[in-house]
């Protein structure tokens, strides 16, 4: 007999709608039980929508009721940090939204916190772009595909053109997202299960659209987040990685990632979820076929429950790396601000 598990729900978000909440309710034994979002109104339809039956106006009380055994965390990062410590510390399992904070020493400061509580579950919803080649990426370098690793390339964003009409969004403000810039968190710790983590970064970037209509508020705000933004970073071989993220390359190739080594080269194209590869020798590229027992998929919700029920570790993805993409976060950050070279990680 599996082992019920009663789940409340803290802002329900679009990740939350469409993967989080189905994705639990799918699993034998799991129930959720309750919701707060950013007002009665939007919790309530939440709860209409997913036969939810309590609906809570303040989120500190559905953390402490005594209604549930895990918490699902959807807010935007600038809710997570006081949250997850305080789900943690209600003796609770918690699962948060990425990404994981709004900088390094908030997410720090969660690990302390998940560390104090060992016998708790604390997963960060992980990087889905790369779920279907990582397992091949991974034992094609380690069987020295490549040969010895020399440059990895990563493009993030799409190929759109700047809207400079287009409203605020909230990814654009460092109030609510912190120090995280579009989708560098998300490539980032992608490349983290392939190479590890990189030692030292700079970086440069622009905003290009300085003002925005707040359209809750109908005022003029503020961007504080780069609409374009180049990295360069060290790698622990002594390899170099340059990311490029940006919101204004109209019809720019899409976004993946490139590893060139002595003997070979990978390239993944995460628009089409393929991987492609060469060798010393070949003329162009190749498709790699995925065998099926190594295709990652979709399993955030069913590892949680499973890591609560004793049945796996979190894998994708434990605080201790979440911690790692957000010192990569706040090192590209200081580096556009100060324009020095930033080493990682800082303390």
């Amino acid at each position: 007999m599996t082992t019920p598990i009663r789940i409340g729900i803290v802002g329900a978000g679009n990740n939350t709608r469409t993967r989080h909440i189905p994705g639990l309710q799918a699993i034998p034994g799991v129930e959720l039980v309750s919701v707060c979002n950013r007002s009665r109104e939007s919790s309530q339809r939440v709860a209409d929508a997913f036969n939810i039956p309590k609906v809570y106006d303040d989120w500190r009380a559905l953390v402490t009721a005594d209604d549930t055994d895990a918490i699902v965390i959807g807010t935007w990062p600038y809710m997570h940090r006081d949250m997850a410590c305080a789900v943690l510390e209600a003796g609770k399992h918690v699962m948060c939204e990425a990404r994981m904070a709004m900088n390094a020493a908030e997410a720090r400061a969660m690990l302390a916190v998940s560390q104090a509580h060992p016998n708790q579950i604390a997963q960060i919803v992980p990087s889905p772009f790369t779920f279907r080649v990582d397992r091949t990426i991974q034992d094609l370098l380690a069987a020295g595909y490549l040969g010895e690793l020399y440059a990895m390339n990563i493009r993030g964003g799409a190929g759109n053109f700047a809207d400079p009409q287009a409203p605020l969004h909230w990814r654009q403000q460092q109030s609510l997202s912190g120090y995280n810039i579009q989708n560098m968190g998300i490539w980032y710790e992608a490349a983290l299960r392939w190479v590890g983590p990189v030692e030292r970064v700079v970086a440069r970037g622009r905003i290009f659209t300085a003002q925005r209509l707040n359209s809750e508020t109908g005022a003029i705000d503020t961007v504080d987040v780069p609409d374009h933004v180049d990295i360069i970073a060290d790698l622990p071989n002594g390899a170099q990685a340059t990311y490029n993220f940006s919101a204004v390359c109209g019809l720019a190739p899409g976004a993946g990632a490139w590893l060139f080594g002595s003997e070979g080269t990978l390239h993944v194209d995460q628009d089409n979820r393929k991987l492609f590869g060469g060798r010393r020798g070949d003329t162009a590229l190749q498709e790699i076929p995925i065998a099926p027992d190594k295709e990652g998929k979709w399993r955030v919700e069913e590892e949680f429950i499973a890591a609560i029920r004793g049945e796996e570790p979190i894998r994708l993805t434990p605080f201790i790396d979440g911690v790692k993409y957000m010192e990569f976060t706040e090192a590209v950050h200081r580096s556009l601000t100060s324009g020095e070279i930033v080493s990682l990680p800082q303390r």
